[in-house]
């Protein structure tokens, strides 16, 4: 909970400066109101990280089918989670929404150790995606591009490589579970090194996505759902396999402690996690898989808890050194 919110207080960016002052990049409300019981109107509200694209007409199908109004809020794509998250605890005593509609894991972890969600069945995750390495097709032969994170540091490298700025979403995820995986010293060596090849370092995946499809940068560090994104758009863009450095990340729902509206939440967090609503996410590319058992070869496997006592120490250290 410290290291979310040390990125509350101490980020300078105007996007987080603006969740903190409850106004989000992206405002989805719809006011239609029906009749709950004793005549009542039924609402639920939910901060939604999914993606407003693929968000929004799942929301409208569960509004059609429940009879209940939704009022959604979506975060910016530059603090991806991170500022509805801080926005959930700002709440804590007060909750405003009644439903988290997550897009990775460690968030919804996070939040859930900090007391946030309601204690039984307050959260669950379903579907994943994946972090992987994408290559322009067009100025990289991907039989010569790295197959190791380690390798984003060697000179051919240098000024070629896009990623998300790792203070935010799932690229903070990830470099805190490559610190569990390599070790604080070796992983420090590495992120000192990647900042030092002169990578773009842009706000979100989705931006990487598109650096790499218009050929600015060669290769880029991004997630599969952005890869799909341009690819689906023409780009001659390839994802490298998965390997034991990749992180799944699966979609999270929760009901928030003390929600206002907790009936009307509690069918939405079913309705969200339901494999209908899975299969169709995977449909639309915004998640890889409907399942984490489907990938047959090793990936991260974080230790959640140690994970979590460590990322105030990791936070301070990518700060340092991913300045902006």
């Amino acid at each position: 909970m410290g290291a979310l919110r040390k990125l509350f207080s101490a980020t300078k960016t105007g996007p987080v400066r603006a969740a903190a002052g409850w106004g989000l990049a992206a405002l989805v409300v719809w006011t239609a109101w029906t009749p709950g019981c004793g005549g009542r109107p039924s609402r639920v509200v939910v901060y939604a990280a999914q993606d407003q694209v693929y968000a929004e007409p799942i929301l409208k199908d569960f509004e059609d089918r429940a009879g209940v109004s939704v009022a959604a809020v979506y975060d910016s794509e530059a603090v991806k989670t991170v500022g509805l998250a801080n926005r959930i605890l700002a709440e804590k005593n007060y909750p405003q929404c009644d439903v988290f509609w997550g897009n990775e894991e460690l968030r919804a972890r996070q939040l859930a150790a900090a007391g946030a969600f309601r204690e039984t069945n307050g959260w669950v995750a379903f579907g994943y995606r994946s972090r992987r390495i994408v290559v322009n097709t067009n100025l990289l032969d991907p039989a010569r591009a790295p197959r190791s994170l380690l390798e984003l540091t060697n000179a051919a490298w240098r000024g070629k490589v896009a990623l998300a700025y790792p203070l935010f979403g799932t690229t903070a995820a990830h470099f805190a579970a490559l610190r569990q995986l390599w070790g604080p010293a070796q992983w420090e060596r590495w992120c000192r090194a990647l900042a030092a090849n002169k990578p773009f370092v842009v706000d979100g995946n989705s931006a990487v996505a598109r650096l790499v499809a218009r050929g600015e940068a060669q290769l880029g560090l991004t997630d599969s759902d952005d890869i799909a994104a341009v690819r689906r758009g023409g780009a001659p863009v390839i994802s490298l396999p998965m390997n034991e450095e990749t992180l799944l990340i699966p979609n999270t729902v929760a009901v928030i402690r003390n929600a206002p509206h907790p009936e009307a939440a509690d069918r939405l967090m079913r309705f969200l996690s339901s494999a209908r609503v899975v299969r169709r996410l995977v449909r639309a590319g915004a998640l890889e898989g409907a399942s984490k058992k489907e990938v047959k070869i090793r990936t991260l496997a974080p230790d959640w808890g140690a994970l979590l006592a460590e990322l105030d120490e990791t936070t301070e250290r990518l700060s340092a050194i991913f300045l902006r």
